[in-house]
């Protein structure tokens, strides 16, 4: 009876109740909330990086390394192929070691006008690579791809006689497939016209400006004459500005070397205009 009496007690007392609510969200809404808000970000950055532009990942890395007092170097020679926020094709160099940008920059108004310019793109290296297989020329240039665009120097040079306008030394096969490349495919040639140091014409009449520029023009002429457009041809001359000087070579035949004609091939002539920025 005892036993029975003591769970009817039990059973009558009331049940136990909760505290009162306080207003509002329960406080663990608040740490799940930037849990949430942390993974959202995290992810949007994982997105941004899956586009593999090297040089946005290393502006993004400079920023938050920069507000922390460091400094980020792009080391190496690293060229990345990539698009602008326009979808003109565009370059990034990091040859040289530079300090990142702010990560701010990273705006359309901010890339265009803080680090990106039109460029040639990837598909005209490819095309001048193919056109050099085509016309036999790829074992006799050197390409390049600077910031500006593509670059392909050509390794054979013209050498003239001394304080003349006669060439001395000229590889007619490779300048005959010169000509057929410019004649038919559309490039542009530039005809670098040299002189040796303190050299002046036989006649006396010429210095080493005058006659650097008589050669590249006796070139230009010769390309034009035989089938290159007019428009293709830029010629420039540097005198004896920048004669070679090697010391693996004796004096003469440095001078021998320096009494020459070079020729750089690109896709565009570096004198049109290119994208407009503000001056400030």
């Amino acid at each position: 009876m005892a036993d029975e009496d003591k769970s009817s007690e039990q059973s009558e007392q009331p049940p136990v109740k909760c505290p009162p609510c306080k207003p509002g969200l329960p406080g663990w809404m608040a740490t799940f909330s930037d849990l949430v808000t942390l993974l959202l970000t995290f992810f949007v950055l994982l997105l941004s990086f899956a586009k593999s532009e090297t040089a946005k990942y290393e502006a993004a890395l400079g920023s938050i390394r920069n507000a922390f007092g460091g400094n980020v170097l792009k080391q190496g020679e690293v060229i990345q192929p990539g698009k602008s926020p326009d979808d003109n094709p565009t370059m990034f160099d990091s040859q040289e070691p530079v300090r990142p940008f702010p990560i701010e920059f990273q705006t359309t108004e901010g890339f265009l006008d803080k680090l990106e310019i039109n460029r040639e793109s990837e598909e005209d290296l490819k095309i001048m690579r193919d056109d050099l297989l085509r016309y036999n020329l790829a074992d006799n240039v050197d390409v390049y791809q600077l910031p500006e665009g593509i670059q392909v120097r050509v390794k054979d040079k013209i050498l003239f006689k001394e304080g003349s306008l006669e060439p001395d030394v000229v590889s007619t096969e490779v300048f005959d497939r010169i000509i057929q490349l410019l004649s038919n495919r559309d490039w542009t040639i530039f005809v670098e016209g040299h002189s040796s140091i303190g050299e002046t014409s036989t006649d006396g009449m010429r210095d080493a400006y005058d006659l650097s520029a008589a050669r590249a023009n006796a070139v230009s002429r010769s390309l034009i004459r035989r089938g290159v457009r007019a428009e293709k041809v830029t010629t420039v001359f540097y005198g004896d500005s920048r004669a070679i000087d090697s010391p693996m070579q004796s004096f003469t035949d440095n001078q021998r070397l320096s009494r020459r004609v070079e020729f750089l091939i690109r896709k565009t002539d570096l004198g049109i205009q290119g994208h407009r920025v503000e001056s400030r």
